[in-house]
């Protein structure tokens, strides 16, 4: 009598301990979801400030990105920069080609 109350008292537990395991396992990972997620946003909205295209220097061509600073363009080195001059139209590194 007393060793099936006993078993039945530890299958208890172990699934107790089973179920708490995988709830905080599962709230673990939820956790680490929203943390990666607000990461990515900032990473994203620091990246939509770059203004590189919406400036004079900014040629639109991956040969030469800008012509002032290539080796800043399109990266986050570009969001102070100094010489930023806005545009009012986008380029192309094709536009002087294909005139009609």
């Amino acid at each position: 009598m007393m060793e099936a109350v006993l078993s039945k008292t530890m299958l208890i537990a172990r699934v107790l301990l089973c179920s708490l395991s995988l709830l905080t396992l599962l709230v673990g990972f939820l956790y680490a979801v929203a943390v990666a997620w607000r990461e990515s946003c900032a990473q994203l909205k620091k990246l939509h400030s770059i203004p590189c295209n919406r400036c004079v220097y900014f040629t639109g061509c991956h040969y030469l990105k800008c012509t002032v600073h290539p080796c800043k363009a399109l990266t986050e080195d570009a969001v102070d920069c100094l010489d930023f001059e806005p545009t009012l139209y986008g380029k192309s590194c094709f536009s002087n080609h294909y005139k009609s």
